[in-house]
């Protein structure tokens, strides 16, 4: 029976059983999508990361991403996670290394002590929206938004709808309010001006895993969000750190930057440690054709 290496690691903490859990699978060069997603639903993790000879020039290593319901073109977590544990196995030394993914080729900066940075891809911005359903289906007032909510992101877009602190603890998802009105996965948080940190809740309505406890993309988009809003300077670099995942007793702590030129977000990046957890092997799915 053929089996499949495999690692769990915990991303965006520095102890384990925090943070958010990542499988981490090697060898499946050969497997068809499918058995990827059949892997990606056993292990039942908010992702799970396929490492790859690269294909393209310039590109140490590919990957490809799951969720249990779908693949993803890019994802924060995985990518970090991916990075440091490749570094950790021995299959490069600690430094930059590029990443081919479903969005492209990117940058992470990996280090010995078990951490990287992510450098996200371009930075895209979408129209304001109408924050009443989105705070109805988490049981927030009509009144709660502190301003008006809009997608954004680096490679993975999530809307950002900004709250009071003390509400985020109130939010329940009504799922089924959410999958009739088809509100889309948001990310619910209060800002701190001063000390320039976010708390985050990042909500998932249908999926496998409701709530995410550390979301890499959402802490890039969040900087392009923050600027567009006048929320941090207009043409400068701006560090950022977002709380995460209290609400789901996996605590996480996301290190940022965002570049801005003019008003506009024109690169940001995201930081975190990884912390190895478990390792095994894990029989491959048959194909179904």
């Amino acid at each position: 029976m053929s089996t499949l290496a495999y690692e769990i690691v915990d991303v965006f903490t520095d102890r384990p059983f925090a943070g958010n859990p990542l499988a981490v699978v090697y060898g499946a060069d050969d497997l068809a999508g499918a058995q990827l997603h059949t892997l990606a639903r056993e292990f039942n993790l908010a992702e799970t990361v396929f490492v790859l000879p690269p294909s393209r020039p310039g590109a140490t290593y590919r990957v490809r991403i799951f969720t249990p319901e779908s693949e993803l073109p890019f994802a924060g977590h995985p990518s970090v996670g991916a990075a440091v544990t490749l570094m950790r196995r021995g299959e490069f030394p600690a430094g930059r290394v590029v990443q081919e993914c479903g969005a492209g080729l990117l940058s992470l900066e990996v280090r010995p002590a078990g951490s990287a940075t992510l450098t996200g891809g371009e930075p895209t911005l979408g129209e304001p929206l109408d924050a009443a359903p989105l705070l109805a289906v988490a049981g927030l007032p009509a009144e709660s938004a502190l301003a008006a909510p809009r997608p954004a992101g680096c490679g993975l877009s999530w809307v950002f709808l900004p709250v009071r602190r003390e509400q985020l603890a109130d939010i329940q998802i009504d799922g089924a309010a959410a999958a009739r009105l088809g509100v889309p996965d948001i990310c619910y948080f209060a800002w701190s001006p001063e000390s320039r940190e976010a708390h985050s809740r990042v909500m998932c309505p249908g999926s496998a895993v409701p709530e995410d406890p550390a979301t890499g993309s959402a802490a890039l988009g969040l900087g392009v969000w923050l600027v567009a809003a006048g929320w941090l300077p207009p043409s400068e670099v701006s560090g950022y750190r977002v709380h995460q995942g209290s609400e789901v007793k996996r605590p996480s702590m996301l290190d940022c930057t965002v570049t801005a030129v003019e008003g506009r977000a024109v690169a940001a990046t995201v930081a975190g440690h990884v912390v190895p957890i478990a390792r095994g092997e894990i029989v491959v799915p048959p194909f179904v054709g």
